[in-house]
């Protein structure tokens, strides 16, 4: 945490001990010691203490730490994201190849099983889309730079969004395309057995 060190930085600037400082902001010497070390983080009461102490707002006190938590927020949206990509992908790619074989095994009860498959496939796709647009996030591009941790200038940006109608449309007709060819193959090999 960022914040121990900034408490170290001010007080040792003020040449004033860990006793000294306890005494100002009514804690014990043990709880700056703590607050100095990241084993706790002080309450609001105290950030203003320190705040005053120190004559520097709470906002340059804490920078370095909310600079931290975004981090850390952004790095948790990240494996969200890929979390649910993953289930996403597994379940289309189920979607597309077990048709033919569930028919073809199982008749109408694999029908069935498929349709099932299909509807949680649907529900895992509805799911990423919320993400995607709860992050701003629709192009390739734009969910490559984000899975990096990386982000995208503004120029770069707009010219993504320029270029997201004509990606969601080649996106369904390939997805369509594949998924016939697919279809196709299966039942031709299955006819083979």
């Amino acid at each position: 945490m960022e914040l121990g060190k900034q408490i170290k930085k001010y007080r040792s600037g003020l040449g004033i001990s860990q006793d000294a400082l306890a005494e100002k902001i009514y804690v014990s010497r043990q709880t700056i010691s703590n607050w100095e070390n990241g084993k706790s983080y002080p309450d609001i009461n105290s950030l203003l203490h320190l705040s005053e102490v120190f004559h520097v707002s709470i906002d340059i006190l804490i920078k370095g730490d909310i600079d931290e938590m975004k981090e850390e927020i952004k790095q948790e949206d990240r494996q969200r994201f890929k979390k649910m990509s993953n289930i996403f992908m597994v379940l289309f790619v189920a979607a597309i190849l077990t048709p033919v074989p569930l028919l073809h095994y199982l008749g109408y009860v694999g029908i069935g099983i498929w349709a099932v498959l299909t509807l949680v496939a649907f529900w895992a796709a509805h799911e990423v889309e919320k993400e995607k647009k709860a992050l701003d996030i629709q192009s390739y591009k734009e969910i490559v730079a984000f899975t990096e941790g990386k982000r995208m200038d503004e120029i770069a940006k707009a010219k993504e969004e320029g270029k997201r109608p004509y990606q969601k449309v080649l996106l369904a007709a390939a997805t369509a395309l594949i998924t016939l060819v697919v279809a196709v193959l299966m039942g031709i090999l299955f006819d083979m057995i």
